[in-house]
């Protein structure tokens, strides 16, 4: 795993600390101290590539001026065979260091050397890691809010598996509780209205109004026939029917609109199964066991506010603090025995933890499930599972559809509210998955259709795009000129000598940086921002420097990083789920 910014930084520190123990030989610096200077890259290149702080770290210690200190430094540091060209002193006593073409020619040789797993990190640490992501109620079409956590979820698993996690994609199937009896009653309500007119039938006021809905009773009726309305069957057994119509018929476009979209999942998880197999009432029977379950109007509770101010307690809350906290007990069971959405919820990621035994679980939810988050924690804790620090939230907030800087909330096409698959009519999947990936996760989201299917550098994923196919075509016209690509030992680096060239290969060295920062911070939006510098710093490159014309040397060395810029664009629109095109 190649990271040559933190190689460089660490020679850095090396060649400091033993420039630091020559002069402390010497007599010129006090021996014996443990001096920790920061080791930034300045923002200015005329400042050096990077800027070392240990002569400012050690004045205290060493009882010496910082730029008298870094004086000594110098006069006792050898670069000889380091990634390092010269050393130079700067400001209040700055080492200023620049790097030297053996740090550039590595740089080429080890992306070369891991090919399609550059990038790759120890950030993950090999931890078995279950994203959750989507999980939309199988009663309607996902919508936008189902559209960006799908993107997110997705390339937040590929960018964490990128980062050394044994990653694991799922999707939770709420196909039990009200929402199901509701989307029932829905169906057969519109049944009986296509049956018997819809003057004659009241639809009920909190039941699903799609046109879905009229569409799944159409279908129920053509399938069952003359047996309806059935008089010899029970309004339940009708029930029961339509709600497995139902999810027959949703399911299956579900997974066909995610798959249109790119994303497959290792399961399909259904909370059903949860409750079949009294894995919801083992669960909860567990929390009473650890005292956390109480008794009122007949319902079993959960003393959330007890298990929330533990919770907070332990993270560094005062009393004070959490006394102010308006805190709410759940219910677990009702008291007609039925177990709540809640419950099922605490048994589902008991199941992921203790049965599956992930080490970590990110669920990707909508903003407004944000109160949800710290009970189901704190919860977990109270099942022994430790959910305050294994289970992750990556909370998304919402969608602004818009055309020509107007909000869109109706499909052109069907005349209805937007749907995942309305979009992918309108605009390229490639579009879709880079635009919802294009902010982080706790910001808006403004999607413009217009500019996602615009073909200039407004628009960023064709921004992107258009650079690598420009990179093939010019590789191509290269070749065709009777050249041969080179690798990386083939390479004079020492060639690199225009500012543009430089960025570019510091941009290259960025990526395994990115990754492992996306990954700590659940925040795949770093790729696509990298990518569009990445591809900035190209097209400035090609605008200034040319390839056949040149000598031999330079040619090489140029084709070498162009191509390898390709490789490197194409791996990042890997990670996000978005083609990299040869031709445009």
């Amino acid at each position: 795993m190649s990271n040559m910014i933190q190689a460089a930084k660490d020679q850095i520190a090396a060649l400091t600390q033993g420039a630091y123990e020559k002069a402390a030989q010497a007599g010129v610096l006090a021996p014996g101290q443990a001096i920790q200077g920061t080791i930034e890259i300045p923002k200015d290149v005329r400042n050096g590539d990077y800027a070392s702080s240990f002569a400012m770290a050690g004045a205290k210690a060493l009882h010496m001026a910082p730029r008298a200190i870094a004086q000594a430094l110098v006069d006792h540091m050898d670069l000889e065979g380091s990634y390092f060209s010269a050393v130079e002193i700067a400001g209040p006593g700055f080492l200023n260091f620049r790097l030297s073409s053996r740090w550039y020619g590595q740089v080429l040789a080890e992306i070369e050397a891991e090919g399609p797993r550059y990038g790759s990190c120890g950030e993950g640490q090999s931890r078995k890691v279950m994203v959750e992501f989507v999980s939309a109620n199988p009663t309607g079409p996902m919508h936008m809010g189902n559209a960006r956590g799908g993107v997110l979820g997705d390339t937040l698993a590929n960018v964490l598996s990128r980062a050394g996690c044994e990653t694991w994609k799922e999707f939770y199937v709420n196909d039990a509780g009200n929402q199901i009896d509701k989307f029932a009653r829905s169906i057969y309500a519109r049944c009986m209205q296509l049956t018997l007119g819809e003057e004659n039938y009241p639809f009920p006021e909190d039941g699903y109004q799609g046109e879905d809905i009229r569409e799944l009773a159409q279908g129920f009726l053509a399938r069952t026939g003359d047996s309806w309305p059935g008089e010899d069957t029970s309004e339940a057994a009708w029930l029961t029917a339509m709600a497995e119509y139902g999810l027959e018929v949703n399911i299956p476009k579900m997974k066909a609109d995610l798959k249109r979209y790119g994303i497959e999942y290792d399961q399909w998880f259904f909370e059903s199964e949860l409750h079949n197999s009294g894995y919801v009432a083992e669960t909860v029977a567990l929390l009473a066991d650890r005292g956390w379950t109480y008794e009122k109007d007949g319902a079993l509770w959960l003393n959330t506010t007890g298990l929330l101010k533990k919770k907070y307690l332990d993270e560094g809350k005062t009393q004070e603090q959490v006394d102010k906290l308006d805190l709410k007990d759940d219910v677990l069971r009702r008291a007609n025995g039925f177990y709540t959405y809640f419950a099922a919820d605490i048994a589902y990621h008991r199941n992921k933890f203790e049965k599956r035994g992930f080490d970590k679980v990110i669920n990707v939810w909508g903003a407004d499930h944000h109160g949800h988050v710290a009970r189901l924690q704190a919860a977990l804790d109270g099942l022994g599972l430790d959910g305050s620090h294994r289970l992750v939230i990556v909370l998304m907030q919402l969608v602004n559809l818009l055309q020509d800087g107007k909000p869109v909330r109706m499909s052109k096409r069907t005349g209805k509210a937007i749907a995942l698959h309305d979009l992918l009519d309108e605009i390229s999947v490639d579009a879709a998955r880079y635009f919802f990936n294009s902010r982080t996760s706790t910001s808006p989201l403004d999607f413009d259709l217009g500019l996602a299917v615009r073909e200039d550098s407004e628009n960023p994923v064709y921004y992107v795009q258009y650079a690598h196919a420009r990179i093939c075509t010019l590789v191509e016209r290269v070749l065709g000129e009777g050249n041969h690509l080179p690798a990386a030992g083939e390479v004079d680096a020492s060639v690199f000598s225009t500012a543009e060239e430089q960025a570019l290969v510091k941009a290259l060295s960025q990526y395994p940086e990115e990754i492992r920062l996306a990954a700590r911070d659940y925040d795949p939006s770093r790729v696509n921002r990298y990518l569009v510098s990445l591809a900035g710093d190209f097209h400035r490159f090609y605008n200034e420097c040319r390839l056949l014309g040149e000598a031999e040397p330079v040619l090489k060395a140029r084709l070498k990083l162009v191509d390898t810029v390709r490789a490197v664009l194409e791996n990042g629109l890997g990670l996000l789920g978005v083609s990299a095109p040869v031709k445009m």
